[in-house]
């Protein structure tokens, strides 16, 4: 199990479009992958989960992949993470 962690600098937050396109690369991934913000977690292979966490611009969410391509998964989100939180 390997998790990080990531500040989401895009005011806008984690909307719809960003949350579609996270769960679809999460989904390509054998491994299991959770999203945490705040208190709550949950399974970032959900787009209705990864919606419920409300997560604004200049949080802090945690991600953590546990299974045989955890570290693929994880670098593949930091990619996407990294371009959705450019200006």
């Amino acid at each position: 199990m390997k998790e990080r962690t990531f500040v989401i600098k895009n005011p806008a937050g984690m909307h719809a479009r960003p949350a579609t396109k996270l769960v679809t690369l999460a989904n390509h991934f054998k491994a299991d992958v959770f999203i945490r913000y705040e208190d709550h977690q949950v399974n970032m292979k959900s787009v209705m989960g990864v919606l419920s966490l409300g997560i604004h611009g200049g949080s802090t969410i945690t991600v953590r992949a546990d299974g045989d391509d955890e570290e693929e998964a994880l670098d593949a989100i930091e990619d996407l993470l990294r371009d959705f939180n450019m200006p």
